[in-house]
């Protein structure tokens, strides 16, 4: 198991570009069993998560072949309906080839995921819009066996307790591709990456109306063929890359970003004070060296085009340093502050109350041995290292390699002192610590 040495008080300088959006590629790569003939995907991030998912597709009959740098054809010619549970148990977001297969095969047996360390996700609403497009649906021993000989197009709202969902989204969006009739998706996840699944899936040929809105309007064809398709920018990544210009004030430019993804993000850079210039409609530049004082601010996180919930973590190690006190309220997943108790190893002053993180800024950080628990949350402590004075060690650090490619290596190029090393590189007295 590998960890993170980083040796914090560096202000980072320079230019960084992001990579494929790790999560567009899931359900892209996803659609491409939806079609015997051959897909081409192009910036696919090399993530730990992009690699299982075309174990996955492997495993339901594709073949799957590099053919150059984040490049992969893949060719669906037979398919069988059966995903195994050690697969799926994985990762999640895995359960989005469901639509596909019950799209193509009109039938499925997948597995319910199971639990997640950021709270609870279930998939009731994936299983209630299948049963709206006629599906009938057994649960028996944790296994979803999936009949979809008799789907029909309907209306399906899509909306719950904390708003749309967006792999419940692309499930269906992908059932009704193939499903006879039209199919009306009412509180339909608005992300970025439901718009670019949208997009390939009418490059397939699939008939698709409303993509960017809450409503989807979805038109059944016989078939789909093969297309070429790039993968959007990933928002997150182009989003914490900032963060790091911003808590060691420096001067970052991201590249190859869609600015207008990072709309509610940006604005609220700008309110605590940083300044942020939009080079153009794919650069951005934060400036933390020109910062004159931090100020708190409140966040809400919503569903897009409001702040996103996978920045939430990375920006309370930023408040966590903001003099004042702020308010960070997570409306998405409410238990998302595991990230909390490691930072508050590292010297914060935060307290959890319901939904929210009460974070008052301190003077200053210091290193320590920290415990990564998901993705976002890595993410964090790596920030609050490359502010802290002293050492980090951040462990577990497998998190991050399902969101983030190369991660220290970039960090690395800006003028980061941080170093990924084995487990047993780590002294003895700190790993019993953490």
């Amino acid at each position: 198991m590998d960890v993170l040495r980083i040796r914090g008080g560096n202000a980072l300088h320079g230019e960084v570009f992001v990579g494929g959006a790790k999560n567009a590629c899931l359900p892209l790569l996803a659609a491409t069993l939806l079609t015997d003939e051959p897909c081409v995907l192009r910036n696919v991030p090399d993530l730990s998560d992009s690699r299982f998912m075309l174990e996955i597709l492997r495993h339901q009959g594709a073949l799957v072949e590099p053919i150059g740098a984040n490049a992969w054809r893949v060719t669906a010619g037979t398919l069988q309906p059966k995903t195994p549970y050690e697969l799926v148990r994985k990762m999640r977001a895995s359960i989005c080839v469901m639509g596909a297969l019950v799209a193509r095969l009109k039938r499925a047996e997948i597995p319910l995921p199971g639990g997640c360390v950021i709270g609870q996700r279930p998939i009731d609403l994936h299983v209630k819009g299948l049963r709206k497009l006629g599906c009938t649906i057994e649960n028996r021993a944790g296994m979803m066996r999936i009949d979809a000989s008799h789907a029909r197009g309907a209306y399906v709202f899509l909306g719950g307790r904390y708003g749309s969902t967006v792999t419940g989204t692309a499930n269906l969006v992908m059932a009704a591709t193939l499903t006879p009739g039209v199919t009306r998706i009412d509180s339909a996840a608005c992300e970025p990456e439901i718009g670019d699944l949208c997009r390939m899936l009418v490059k397939m040929g699939a008939k698709i109306s409303g993509v960017g809105s809450p409503t989807l309007l979805v038109e059944g064809v016989e078939k789909l063929s093969g297309c070429e398709h790039v993968v959007i920018p990933d928002r997150i990544e182009a989003g914490t890359h900032l963060l790091c210009g911003a808590i060691t004030r420096g001067d970052v430019t991201v590249r190859g970003a869609v600015t207008e993804h990072l709309g509610a993000f940006l604005d609220k850079l700008d309110e605590a004070g940083v300044p942020v210039e939009t080079l153009s409609p794919t650069a951005v530049r934060v400036r933390g060296d020109l910062v004159k004082d931090f100020r708190p601010i409140d966040i809400v996180t919503l569903p897009h085009p409001g702040f996103p919930t996978d920045l939430q973590a990375q920006f309370t190690a930023l408040l966590a340093l903001v003099p004042g006190i702020s308010i960070v309220t997570e409306r998405i997943y409410p238990n998302r502050f595991m990230h909390v108790p490691e930072l508050l190893r590292m010297g914060a002053d935060i307290a959890i109350e319901g939904p929210s993180a009460i974070v008052k800024g301190v003077p200053a950080l210091s290193g320590a041995p920290v415990m990564a628990s998901d993705l976002r949350a890595s993410a964090a402590l790596v920030l609050a290292g490359l502010a802290a004075s002293g050492e980090t060690w951040v462990q577990r650090i497998y998190h991050l390699d399902r969101g983030y490619e190369k991660f220290e290596r970039r960090l690395a190029a800006l003028g980061a002192d941080v170093v990924r090393l084995r487990q047993e590189d780590m002294p003895s007295e700190l790993r019993s610590e953490a």
